[in-house]
């Protein structure tokens, strides 16, 4: 154990965990079917959702990573913000209406509604494995201060995090996650503002002069209003790449669309979307803010990764039993990502491909038995994948890979929504040639355009070969 990590932080960090996973299990009591497991009975408030987003979306990344960005860069990142909250709004009045016309139980059955079984089990299998090698990053990101207080390797301290998050995922499905979600915001950022004002006695000067400072070195810039696409971040990347980026994420994916389809209504729904978009602004400050005081406290120091700044800080400048406490914060915000993504992933197996083919899709009971077993199918995929990180983890910032991995791919599944909600005239054909030839070229392009591009690119190349297939191909049949 780190010499910096006492036993009371120990002891806070224990209780913390075996209190979340003991309460998580417990929510799922008097479960009887899939609806109950994958979808809350379809009735949970909009403000518990919205904060289960925030967590679901940010996790671990944001509590590690992105100090890690301000403290290599500046404050650019948070144009991203800026299109993140205009995606939301999109797709709370485009995507969402659309939803709750039918009693749908994944994202991917809007699309099966509207082109067939085939389109639906194509979009949802390119889903399950960006979510696999997405959230596998995520997992590693939270395997950095395990490693660094017990002196474990990052295989051994992967496997305790999968296992203690798989403990209430199995036994309490979505009610679970979504309330655990909340707690787990509230702590770790409480955990970032106890790390400003511990950064605020730390520094000569405060946090004042720790502003001055980033000042005078140019790192308090946060609009960049060049035209670069192989700069990250920029206004036009920011507004566009993360504008399309939250739509696809928050639109296509199962991974958030299966919490809002747990609100009571689309009232509801669209506010748990809308107000995630305004507490990500808020989150994402915040955390650039810590990079800043970290930079400041280590006066610009090299370290192997930049996911490792902020969780060494935590661990060694903080005094006993508020290191256990953020420490926990960070395991909360990793707990809340892993235990969305099983659930998700199993609720998109269950639904998209095992009900329909074992003919149960009116069977709830045999649902949720399923997704049982899938969830600790999923949770042993997505352990092995975070250990298959490792070898790479020093060649880039946890959170920029794990968003460039899901980019890659979101345009298509995007660009197959918008073809779905905006036009007529394609069929299922058309549909999934467009998101191959929309994917495959983002694959190739890659290297000539910055990661926020590849959502805009993917899915107007989708949107636009769709359309174009669609007209060529009804005429040949007319």
């Amino acid at each position: 154990m780190s010499q910096a990590f006492t036993s009371l932080d120990l002891g806070v960090l224990v209780v913390y965990l075996l209190a979340t996973t003991a309460w998580g299990a417990w929510l799922g009591r008097g479960q009887t079917g899939g609806t109950d497991y994958f979808l809350g009975s379809r009735n949970l408030p909009w403000w518990a959702v919205m904060l289960s987003v925030v967590a679901t979306e940010t996790s671990t990344l944001t509590f590690l990573s992105i100090p890690g960005v301000s403290y290599l860069g500046g404050l650019t990142f948070l144009q991203l913000t800026i299109g993140y909250l205009v995606g939301r709004l999109a797709v709370a009045a485009l995507l969402l209406p659309a939803y709750y016309r039918g009693e749908l139980s994944t994202a991917y059955q809007l699309l099966q509604n509207r082109f067939g079984i085939g389109t639906r089990r194509f979009t949802s299998a390119i889903f399950m494995v960006t979510r696999l090698l997405a959230d596998s990053v995520r997992l590693f990101a939270t395997a950095i201060p395990l490693a660094l207080i017990t002196g474990w390797p990052y295989p051994a301290s992967i496997a305790v995090i999968g296992l203690l998050t798989v403990v209430y995922t199995y036994f309490g499905g979505i009610k679970a996650v979504v309330w655990v979600d909340v707690v787990q915001m509230i702590l770790y950022l409480g955990g970032a503002v106890a790390a400003m004002v511990a950064l605020q006695g730390g520094v000569p000067g405060g946090w004042s002069q720790i502003l001055a400072d980033a000042s005078t070195a140019g790192k308090l810039t946060w609009l960049d209003l060049s035209f670069d696409l192989q700069t990250p971040y920029t206004l036009w990347a920011g507004v566009l790449g993360g504008g399309f980026l939250s739509m696809a994420s928050h639109g296509t994916d199962q991974l958030i669309v299966q919490r809002l389809l747990t609100c009571r209504d689309l009232r509801s729904s669209q506010r748990a979307l809308v107000g995630s978009g305004l507490a990500v602004v808020v989150q994402f400050l915040l955390f650039l803010l810590v990079g800043l005081g970290l930079w400041a406290f280590y006066q610009g120091r090299s370290f192997d990764s930049s996911d490792e700044i902020f969780a060494r800080f935590l661990v060694e400048e903080l005094p006993a039993g508020l290191t256990g406490l953020l420490i926990a914060g960070v395991f909360a915000a990793a707990m809340s990502s892993l235990s969305s993504s099983i659930n998700s992933l199993a609720s998109a197996t269950a639904y998209d491909y095992w009900a329909p083919l074992a003919g149960a899709e009116d069977d709830d009971a045999r649902i949720l038995r399923a997704g049982k077993a899938f969830t600790l199918v999923w949770a042993a995929l997505l352990v092995g994948g975070a250990i298959l990180f490792i070898p790479l983890s020093t060649r880039t910032s946890a959170v920029e890979a794990a968003l460039a991995i899901a980019s890659l791919v979101y345009g298509g599944l995007l660009g197959a929504f918008f073809l779905g909600v905006l036009t007529r005239g394609p069929d299922q054909r058309a549909v999934m040639v467009a998101m191959v030839v929309g994917i495959g070229t983002v694959v190739l392009l890659q290297s000539s355009m910055a990661w926020p591009w590849y959502v805009p690119v993917g899915s107007l190349l989708t949107l636009a070969t769709g359309v174009v297939l669609g007209t060529v191909w009804r005429r040949e049949t007319a």
